[in-house]
C-alpha cells in the first residue's frame, strides 16, 4: 500500500520544526546524504601555475591605475 500526499514547503516546514531535535538530525543527515555532489578534484595546468604565480598589484598601484584609468577617460571623452 502506498499513500501519496500533496504537502507544500511551507506545511512540510512546519512539520518538521515541531519534531524532536534528534528526528531533525536524522532528517538533516538523510538530506545532505542525498544532496552531496563529489566535485571532481581538477588539477591545475602549469599556465594556470603559471598566471597564479605572477606579480599582484599593492593596493597603492591599484588606486594609481583606478586614477589613470579616470584621466584617461576624461581626455577620450573631450
Amino acid at each position: 500500500m502506498q499513500l501519496t500526499v500533496d504537502i507544500e514547503f511551507n506545511e512540510l516546514l512546519k512539520i518538521i520544526k515541531q519534531l524532536p531535535a534528534f528526528q531533525i538530525e536524522k532528517i538533516k543527515t538523510e538530506v545532505n546524504e542525498k544532496t552531496v555532489v563529489n566535485k571532481p578534484i581538477v588539477e591545475k595546468s602549469e599556465f594556470q601555475e603559471f598566471l597564479l604565480s605572477g606579480p599582484v598589484m599593492s593596493e597603492e598601484q591599484y588606486q594609481g591605475y583606478l586614477e589613470n584609468r579616470q584621466q584617461f577617460n576624461k581626455w577620450r571623452s573631450k
